[in-house]
């Protein structure tokens, strides 16, 4: 909150100086990609289903590795469809059959459910483990058809999948690669899996099935963080129990169904999504996609800044995934399809490329009301500027090189000189870039601090911007800070995207109304997450019943209404994310979290401070609502491709009785 500090202590000093002046509802329809898929094979063909089922706290916390294995058990299966399942990663197995202390292996047919192996102390989070496992199944359990299952967290493609709790290790998508490749020898014309699918957050990535190159026919996975509730093993598996002869995109679709259908039920689909890609469609993706990436590169040698200030202004218009604030953590993961759709003005001869590659290759799809523009598969954006997830998704190796070389120019400054020869070619094969002794900044967005605030002939206040100007950012918003004189405090109440922009004017205006979100009449902190033609994106950090989270709400611009969709808690220091979404239900006991300074003391910073703590009835709701009488403290915040940011001068907004007085004279 460092950046604030200023906005703070200039209002104040002028302040002394005596100056003045949801609840759910319907969201959007769900989206689907309709397809048919004719059966591909013999319904006496063998199948084999490989479950990887690390538990972590998701099982721990609250049993749902141990619901999804209940409602496996609820399919009657044929002689030729079995499950071998291996379980692993949690502390605690909240049933009475798996162990807490041992990795076991349990064979699921039709005979019903046994134990049929037990290993050492096992890290689910080790490739040893899972290349031991698939040596295990094929040595043991082959089938004509094979599917694999990884159930638990996912943290995107910088991050990877299957986090084991008790060792704090997982997967990358380089262990995904080595361990079927240890096991399988990778075929595109006759892979050895139909179908690997994740029940896991943020994995149907391009780096994800580039990863899995010619070692399935299919992919089924999501772009957002799953519910808590995950799949529904009774439903997509009991479809394979009853057709043997689907193919794998016919299985991905039930999936897919049956998933939307019980996120539906319980009423978590608003922001769900799940993908069905066609892995032989791939080579035309890659090409498409990597043509992308080396349009760009070369558009950015060109003018970096001026390039990269739009191309990051499209990608925080684009669709994204599992929050990337400051608040809710960076899982730096977007939209490929509406990334390109963002940036058609600025990289023109492929992004029409890949959105028609995508198209072909996602071949069925569903996704909730608020996540209705995404094309089925995300890409790495460096949203946050991070260093840490950057070097992770340098060392990818199934990242495309010019997006490496793109994110490593944008976030150091630099190309790499054994790069520069080769950027007129055709392709772009390079070695993986170490980063820089120095980080070289292409934005000097301090610039932009103390940017002249004006009054226009409507008495609104707004900052002009010239065109260099203009090349420093890629996002503009408003802050709002309230001063407390006689309480001695300063209280932030967040930032939104509620101004009047004209980006080709250069024209930033104050939308100031004297009201704020207030969550059953109580104020509360925001931050916005996603700004959408139809509706923005927010997070409002609470304490849910005594556990800190984020309460996740979309604001409808053609109903002017605010819709709770839930409380999340934030990625973990590894990046995963949580699966649980919980839904507000009455007797709740909701503390409202804010940060504050006091006027005259010694703060250097923002401190998070508990508010007001009330119990919900039966229809919570997120209003805008007046602000009481005081002042109130305005900036606006100019923000670069890298997260980076600078407030322009500062505006004290008095109200007195529902009247509001606007003073720019306070530097």
């Amino acid at each position: 909150m460092k950046k604030f500090f200023l906005l703070a202590t200039l209002l104040v000093t002028m302040l002394l100086a005596g100056c003045s002046e949801v609840s759910d509802g319907s969201a959007p329809p769900r989206d689907v990609k309709t397809a048919t898929f004719a059966d591909a094979y013999n319904s006496t063909d063998s199948w084999i289903v490989y479950w990887y089922l690390c538990g972590t706290d998701l099982e721990s916390n609250s049993g749902a590795a141990s619901a999804d294995l209940q409602e496996m058990l609820e399919v009657k299966l044929p002689a030729n469809v079995k499950v071998l399942i291996m379980t692993g990663g949690a502390n605690q197995w909240r049933n009475n059959v798996v162990s807490n202390d041992a990795a076991e292996f349990y064979l699921y047919d039709s005979n019903g459910l046994q134990r049929i192996a037990q290993a050492n102390d096992t890290d689910m989070g080790n490739v040893r483990t899972l290349t031991d496992f698939l040596r295990y199944g094929k040595e043991n359990y082959d089938a004509d058809h094979r599917v694999l299952v990884f159930w638990d967290h996912g943290g995107g493609s910088a991050v990877g999948v299957c986090y084991d709790e008790r060792t704090g290790n997982f997967l990358s998508l380089n262990d995904l690669h080595d361990a079927f490749n240890a096991v399988y020898d990778a075929d595109a014309d006759n892979p050895p899996f139909e179908l690997i699918g994740f029940d896991a957050c943020l994995m149907a990535t391009y780096d994800t099935v580039n990863a899995l190159e010619g070692l399935c026919r299919y992919v089924t996975a999501s772009e957002e963080v799953e519910p808590g509730i995950g799949w529904n093993y009774t439903g997509w598996l009991g479809a394979l129990a009853e057709n043997p002869a689907l193919s794998g995109g016919g299985l991905g679709k039930a999936i897919c169904d049956s998933y939307m259908d019980d996120c539906e039920r319980y009423n978590v689909a608003d922001t769900a999504t799940l993908s069905v890609v066609d892995m032989s469609k791939l080579p035309v993706l890659r090409n498409a996609y990597e043509s992308f990436g080396l349009e760009a590169l070369r558009a950015a040698r060109d003018n970096p800044r001026k390039f990269f200030a739009s191309f990051g202004r499209g990608a925080a218009q684009a669709e994204n995934y599992g929050g990337n604030t400051r608040q809710t953590g960076y899982t730096n993961m977007v939209d490929i399809v509406d990334l390109a759709r963002a940036n058609k003005s600025i990289v023109p001869t492929n992004a029409d490329k890949v959105i028609e590659a995508v198209d072909a290759a996602v071949v069925y799809k569903v996704a909730g009301g608020y996540r209705n523009r995404g094309g089925g598969l995300s890409g790495y954006y460096t949203y946050s500027g991070d260093e840490g997830l950057l070097v992770k998704y340098l060392n990818l190796n199934s990242a495309p090189t010019p997006q490496k070389i793109l994110y490593y120019y944008l976030v150091y400054g630099e190309i790499p000189a054994d790069v520069l020869p080769l950027l007129d070619g055709d392709s772009l094969v390079t070695p993986v870039p170490e980063p820089p002794v120095q980080r070289q900044d292409i934005f000097q967005i301090a610039q932009l601090n103390e940017m002249p605030v004006k009054l226009d002939s409507g008495n609104n206040a707004f900052v002009q911007l010239t065109a260099e100007q203009m090349d420093q950012i890629s996002s503009v918003h408003c802050q709002l800070v309230y001063m407390g004189l006689e309480d001695d405090l300063i209280i932030y109440l967040g930032s939104d995207a509620d101004i009047n922009a004209d980006w080709n004017a250069g024209t930033f205006t104050d939308n100031f109304r004297g009201v704020w979100p207030m969550l059953d009449g109580h104020p509360v902190y925001v931050e916005i997450t996603e700004e959408n033609d139809g509706y923005n994106l927010y997070s409002i950090p609470i304490k849910l019943n005594g556990v800190e989270c984020n309460l996740q709400v979309a604001y409808v611009y053609a109903e002017q209404k605010y819709y709770i969709l839930g409380a999340r808690k934030g990625l973990d220091s590894n990046g995963m994310s949580d699966r649980d979404l919980i839904k507000l239900k009455s007797g709740d006991e909701i503390t409202t979290l804010h940060y504050a300074m006091t006027i005259t003391g010694d703060d250097e910073d923002f401190t998070q401070v508990e508010a007001d703590t009330f119990t919900v009835g039966d229809d919570p709701q997120i209003k805008d609502e007046q602000l009481g009488n005081g002042s109130y403290g305005y900036a606006f915040e100019f923000l670069s491709p890298t997260e980076e940011s600078a407030m322009s001068n500062f505006i004290l907004f008095t109200i007195d009785d529902g009247q509001i007085t606007t003073n720019i004279d306070v530097q």
